[in-house]
């Protein structure tokens, strides 16, 4: 068995927060501003241990308390209340630019940075060249680090963490800054990392991501924990949360179901139904489904087509099809009709998905359309990332 390297024990953090604007006022009020002050929990008796080899995902919304947890695993913040126990060399990348001056260059910082993480002038000689060689700045090195953009610094600070050799490594979603050739480079970095057997610990918004990498994760709601445990139920719930919370805003707001086009057709009801019939708003990869929705038109229409598309909790077009792609034409309605489209297999990974529905001409005059006005979940029990679902099969010659 692995042994624990990271203990976190009943772990409180407390800020105070003073309802002081200003320094004249902390003058004016000097007397009463111990009554002028409010304790902030940012997190409350979390507690978690962490094996070598793990990695560990903190997630949750903004102002959950990931960050503040992470810079207390780190030694960055002491604890209110509990303990936390380290073993093993660490390096956090817990901020942009943390440990960089401005006014020294790249050369000069990656000696102090490597100084702070517990590298030796002679260990920063012999890994410098691999350090600027994996940050990919060589032409900015001895350029004061004031003037580099933030991908630079990321680009750096990262590349100075993963050369010091850690047994542990902390990282608050840095990784978003940097461009995407640079991210995929630090993913594949992290993968060795784990291959070689390091422990990671690393707050991050991409849920997607959490599912590809981590072995376990914890997920916190107002500085307490709700999750310790398996991923693929931790973004679910996450993403259950934040799905609740965006038709609640919705509702709040009074937003009627907006119908866009020239008027000329009209849309109804829009429904989500298995192969009985029956409502659904729950399916699993591979299941067949019938996305169906009624239309009107107040006079005859010899012209139209129908179509569907759906796109992920993103926003990304995942599949659009209508009758005309279909090579389905569509007889001249007057009145209702009802539309279905049937999907013998629906192969879209795990996620929240939203059903777009639409009337138009063969020349793409749009008559009626519904944005976003079906919501569906898919869950899959496959360890698998993406909008699409596929079960290969694997052979080796």
């Amino acid at each position: 068995m692995n042994p624990t390297v990271i203990s976190v024990e009943n772990v409180s953090k407390r800020f105070r927060i003073n309802s002081n604007k200003s320094l004249k006022e902390m003058v004016v009020n000097r007397r009463t501003t111990r009554s002028n002050t409010t304790d902030f929990w940012a997190l409350r008796d979390v507690s978690f241990d962490v094996t070598a080899g793990t990695t560990l995902g903190l997630i949750g919304h903004n102002g959950s308390g990931k960050s503040t947890l992470l810079k207390v695993v780190g030694g960055i913040l002491t604890p209110t209340e509990g303990s936390v126990r380290r073993r093993g060399r660490m390096a956090a990348l817990l901020e942009l630019g943390a440990g960089f001056h401005g006014d020294l260059t790249g050369r000069e910082n990656v000696y102090l940075n490597a100084a702070i993480l517990g590298l030796s002038r002679q260990q920063t000689d012999r890994y410098f060249d691999d350090i600027v060689a994996f940050s990919g700045i060589e032409k900015f090195i001895d350029t004061q680090v004031k003037f580099y953009s933030s991908g630079m610094y990321v680009r750096l600070a990262f590349s100075v963490a993963i050369h010091v050799d850690p047994e542990i490594l902390l990282i608050d979603e840095v990784l978003a800054v940097g461009d995407e050739a640079f991210q995929r480079k630090c993913l594949d970095k992290i993968k060795t990392f784990q291959r070689e057997g390091r422990t990671i610990v690393f707050v991050t918004h991409g849920l997607d991501l959490v599912r590809e990498l981590c072995d376990r994760v914890v997920l916190l709601d107002h500085g307490r924990t709700v999750v310790d445990g398996d991923p693929v139920e931790a973004v679910r719930i996450i993403r259950d949360t934040w799905q609740e919370q965006a038709v609640t805003e919705a509702a709040a707001r009074d937003i009627p179901d907006a119908e866009e086009g020239n008027g000329a057709m009209s849309i109804g009801d829009v429904r989500l139904l298995d192969t009985s019939g029956a409502p659904i708003s729950r399916l699993t990869p591979g299941q067949p489904c019938v996305f169906e929705f009624d239309v009107a038109s107040a006079s005859r229409t010899d012209d139209w087509v129908s179509g569907i598309a759906i796109e992920n909790h993103l926003d990304q077009l995942c599949y659009g099809v209508n009758s005309s792609m279909l090579g389905r034409h569509l007889e001249p309605v007057t009145g209702h009709r009802t539309v279905r489209f049937r999907i013998p297999e629906l192969t879209l990974g795990e996620g929240h998905y939203h059903l777009t529905v639409a009337v138009h001409s063969r020349e793409g005059i749009e008559y009626a359309r519904k944005n976003r006005v079906a919501n569906f979940k898919v869950y899959s029990d496959r360890q698998q990332v993406g909008p699409v679902y596929l079960e290969p099969e694997v052979e080796v010659r």
